[in-house]
């Protein structure tokens, strides 16, 4: 119980940081959330340190965020908060993405996930980018750990 209690809680961290934590977009970027908006999908970034980094992923109802990769990470975890909300990862077929089940993602593969519902819908994504350290990997898997332990109650 512990442990989804201190998973919960690093979670809850996450979400109340401000997004005012953000760094200024340049044209690049700018580009790159005009395509994201026009996809119905919009990331915050909530946390950044050298070796992880979370996103608040927000999804419009009926949002799809087209398939991409990270080659950038040794690995992610995705993380549905709310909604009703599917993702595919690799070659395998669309999986409903149950809230608060942690979704395992290898640096390089490709993926994409979609709101099925007619309300938004949200996601945690945790990014462990490549050459963290063993406390790093510690401390997240704590958290999945509590997380897969006693899943959340919609």
């Amino acid at each position: 119980m512990w442990r989804y209690a201190s998973g919960m809680a690093v979670i809850a961290g996450l979400l109340c940081l401000p997004a005012s934590a953000q760094t200024p977009a340049n044209s690049k970027d700018a580009d790159k959330e005009a395509a994201r908006a026009a996809q119905g999908y919009a990331p915050v970034r909530l946390w950044e340190r050298p070796d992880v980094r979370a996103i608040r992923v927000e999804l419009k109802p009926m949002a799809n965020r087209a398939i991409h990769q990270h080659d950038d990470v040794k690995f992610h975890l995705f993380i549905p908060l709310t909604g009703k909300l599917q993702i595919t990862i690799g070659s395998d077929k669309p999986v409903d993405a149950p809230v608060g089940q942690a979704f395992y993602i290898k640096g390089g593969t490709p993926h994409g996930f979609r709101n099925l519902g007619s309300t938004p819908g949200s996601a945690i994504e945790i990014f462990v980018i490549n050459g963290a350290s063993a406390a790093s990997l510690d401390a997240l898997g704590a958290l999945l750990a509590g997380l897969q332990t006693a899943p959340l109650q919609p």
